[in-house]
């Protein structure tokens, strides 16, 4: 064993997550890759808590502490989330963990610990606002800049899926230091089969970034079955009617997964997405996509799939119809988002965050140690 793959050994970070969004994904597989190069995650969940399945879909990946406090999102006010910093410090040093990995940049602010803080902003309230509403955070929410921005202040590293989220971090909340792009990845692999001649489309569709009703109006002038599978009725009251489609409800992962692998074609009319998992699943399914024409999906999809304007019905369902009428341009839309989809494999993304466990990691483990 090299000297290298022994520190590793003795690797153990915290990671946050949460049951009810896309975090849960992206921290189980990203676990499942840490936990390949020997390093040991205990993951902390906020929020509601997780279904019987998911819990016993992280068992295998590291152990599951669940602690009494919401999401920023899901916060009423400020005072509701003060607990979070010493809830998550507190757990860190029972655990003896080397490094935290916030997937909430607000989880940071005043997080008083002496090891290196990773944070990851998947997407925030206030780049939310600006893509999905056009103006900034009304002032009752400015509560979530604050905490958010003190946040990227106390990270030593600051993580964002794709550039496009990157620059809209920016333009929110100004320079921040420790910024890196490291794009997500999905594990998801159909073998190749036949495609069935119906549109899926998944998401959390109560939540207007995902833009579900110009989905469902788009299936009225489309010549294929539009299926949508998901929430369409959210934690606060929000509810998304869908008349013009076949939904599915809210499905496991792997039903989804199944539904998607037999579509021929995916859409997504999202008109926030940091990044976009959905896409990059229907990719790796061979399916052909058509995408909202939003910054994120022209930096990772651009001559892969078709765009369409996201605020425009009849634009979406002309796009599906001219795949839809077009076999030819299907398959070959399809081997082009799957090509594309290479480049965000698992293994990239593993290697990128290992690469910045290790410049934080060194000095401090071996400190940790010499005390030991």
């Amino acid at each position: 064993m090299t000297g290298r793959d022994n520190l590793i050994g003795r690797r153990r970070l915290l990671m946050t997550l949460d049951a009810v969004g896309g975090v849960w994904r992206y921290a189980l597989d990203l676990a499942s890759g840490l936990r390949s190069n020997g390093i040991e995650v205990v993951f902390a969940g906020l929020g509601p808590g997780p279904s019987v399945e998911q819990t016993r879909e992280a068992g295998p990946l590291g152990k599951l502490v669940w602690l009494d406090a919401p999401l920023d999102w899901m916060a009423e006010d400020e005072a509701a989330l003060r607990p979070v910093p010493d809830l998550i410090a507190n757990l860190a040093e029972r655990e003896g963990v080397d490094l935290v990995h916030l997937n909430l940049p607000s989880q940071a602010a005043g997080l008083a610990v002496e090891i290196p803080v990773v944070v990851v902003s998947h997407s925030c309230v206030v780049t939310w606002f600006a893509a999905v509403r056009g103006h900034a955070v009304p002032d009752d929410w400015q509560w979530q800049f604050r905490l958010n921005r003190q946040g990227f202040d106390r990270a030593d590293v600051v993580l964002a899926p794709s550039r496009s989220h990157a620059a809209a971090l920016q333009k929110a909340y100004g320079p921040i230091s420790g910024l890196q792009v490291v794009r997500n990845a999905s594990l998801v692999e159909h073998p190749r089969g036949l495609k069935e001649d119906f549109v899926f489309a998944a998401g959390r569709w109560w939540d207007d970034g995902k833009n579900g009703a110009v989905l469902d109006a788009a299936a009225k002038h489309v010549d294929w079955p539009v299926v949508m599978a998901g929430a369409n009725r959210g934690p606060n009251g929000q509810y998304l009617p869908l008349e013009n489609v076949q939904w599915r409800g809210e499905l496991s992962h792997d039903q989804t997964m199944m539904l998607m692998g037999r579509a021929a074609i995916v859409a997504s009319p999202s008109v926030y997405e940091p990044f976009g998992l959905a896409a990059l699943e229907a990719a790796r399914s061979r399916s052909a996509l058509v995408l909202a024409d939003i910054p994120t999906y022209r930096e990772l999809w651009d001559r892969a799939a078709l765009f369409a304007d996201p605020h425009d019905p009849q634009a979406f369902a002309r796009a599906i119809n001219r795949l839809s009428r077009d076999r030819r341009l299907r398959e070959e839309l399809a081997e082009a988002a799957l090509s594309r989809a290479r480049h965000y494999t698992p293994e990239a993304q593993v290697a990128a965050v290992m690469q910045i466990y290790d410049r934080l990691l060194p000095a401090n483990h071996h400190a940790r140690t010499a005390a030991e």
